[in-house]
Formats: structure tokens, sequence, C-alpha cells
């Protein structure tokens, strides 16, 4: 992996740490993700103009992310309606790279060097561990285990297609910008049908918030649909979810949960798995 794909993809994680933090900082989780959603399609549609319409090798792709990115949002709402910011994120996303690179290797005939798959393997390790054994003010129930392994089963498929849309697409940019457009498309009468007469206020209210992270959520997944198609998609995955070491910060720093040894010790084995996915 290149220096410039390695740096962008953790710009990435950074801001996808972000707007999923804002989601947890609102009361309603759904509302949260949905509106994240809507307003990054906002800001896509503002950019179709200038890209035209993907080619048609990309669009089977192109679908299949869509169904599982609406999977995603919903799962993912329901996990944080159920758990810390500091355990469900690192627990839905956690085991989504070893299973985007073992996808990518059954259907993409794609296999990372051996350092990347040891150091993907580490970091997920760590990224478990923080899961597990870093704490939070509530106990992990079973409902949000259950919700949170879901969601990191649509993150594993919708990062598999999105690399192999974005690839036949040859155009990244075009690609993700039809993506969320297209996702916010779905997502605001699912909004709607969840809040009925209240979304326009929900909207109203809470546009700054869904700006912000819309805008964020989409220049993640752009850099990190781009970085698909520089590199192996199981390493890509995997160093994306480095984004669990700054989530951990914003939990402690703005949420006000618990920091504790199991947390440092999973950080430097994150850290770990971070620098051998470079070197891979």
């Amino acid at each position: 992996m290149s220096t410039a794909v390695f740096l962008a993809v953790l710009c990435a994680a950074l801001l996808h740490a972000s707007w999923n933090t804002l989601v947890k900082i609102g009361e309603e989780r759904f509302v949260g993700v949905a509106l994240i959603a809507v307003f990054s399609g906002a800001v896509s549609l503002c950019g179709l103009a200038w890209v035209g319409l993907p080619n048609m090798g990309s669009l089977p792709w192109l679908l299949l992310s869509l169904v599982l990115h609406t999977g995603y949002c919903l799962f993912l709402s329901r996990a944080y309606g159920q758990g810390d910011l500091g355990q469900i994120y690192p627990l839905a996303r956690g085991s989504a790279p070893l299973l985007a690179m073992i996808l990518s290797a059954l259907f993409l005939r794609e296999y990372p060097p051996l350092l990347g798959i040891i150091g993907a393997v580490v970091l997920v390790a760590g990224v478990l561990l923080m899961a597990l054994r870093g704490g939070g003010s509530t106990k992990l129930n079973a409902k949000a285990v259950r919700y949170a392994l879901i969601t990191a089963m649509f993150t594993a498929g919708y990062t598999l297609s999105d690399g192999a849309g974005a690839r036949a697409a040859q155009a990244p940019l075009t690609y993700t910008l039809w993506l969320f457009t297209l996702n916010g498309v779905i997502m605001l009468p699912l909004l709607w049908a969840h809040q009925r007469g209240k979304t326009w206020v929900q909207i109203k209210c809470n546009w700054r918030a869904g700006l912000a992270g819309g805008a964020m959520s989409l220049l993640a997944y752009g850099i990190v649909i781009w970085a698909l198609t520089q590199a192996p998609i199981g390493v890509v995955a995997a160093l994306r979810e480095s984004s669990v070491l700054f989530a951990m910060i914003f939990s402690v720093w703005l949420l006000k949960e618990p920091m504790g040894r199991a947390r440092i010790a999973a950080s430097l084995v994150i850290v770990t798995g971070v620098m051998l996915s470079r070197l891979g």
C-alpha cells in the first residue's frame, strides 16, 4: 500500500468516526443515521451534473450496494439504541474486514500480501478487544451484540460490492456520487415512514448536524472507494477500522464514556495492526 493511499484511508477513518459520533449524540438513533444519509445524498446530487451516468458494467454492483447500505443504516441505528459508542462502534466494525478479505478472495480472486493479512488480523483483534473488554457505561445485551454483528455483515458486503463496482465503473467519483444520491433517495421515505408528521421538524432542527455528518460521510467513503481501486480490498477495509481509535477518543471526550486499561491495551494492538497493514 502506497503512502498516499495509507494516509488517505486514515483520514477517511477520522471522518467516519466523526459522523458516527454525531449519530450517537442525538436522541433518536435512526433519525440521526437517516438524516446523514439524506444530506449526503443531497450533497452528492449537486455533483451529478459534472460526472454523468455510471457505466453499465457497474450497475449490478451499484444496485447491490444500495440494498446493503440501506440494511447497514437500519441495523446500525438499532445497535446504537442498545449500547455505548465505545462498545457498538468497534463491535459493528470489527469482524467486517476479515469477512471482506475472505469474500474478495473467494469472488474476486484477490489475495493480499502475507504482511497485509497479518496486519488485518492484528488490527481486527484489537478492535474486538476494544468492543468486548473496553468498557462502557452499560453492559452489552444480546440485542446490541446481534444488531452490531448484523451491521458488520452488511459492512463486509458493501465493501466488496463497492470495490468491485468502483473498479468496473473506472471512475470512483462517479460511482460514489450516484451511490450516495440513490441511498439518500431510499432513506428519505424510510425517515418519513418512521417520523411521519415530524419529518420536516426533524430536518429543520437537525439540519446542521445532518449536513455536517452527511458531508463527512460522503467524503470518508469517497476516499475509501478510491482506495479500493488502488489497494487490496481486505487491507483497505482493515485499515479503515483504525477509526475505532478516533471513536474511542470521541466517546471519552464528548460522551463521557469510561476509559480503562483494556481500552489502552486494545489501542496499542490496533496501532500495531495499522503499521503492519502499511508495511504490507
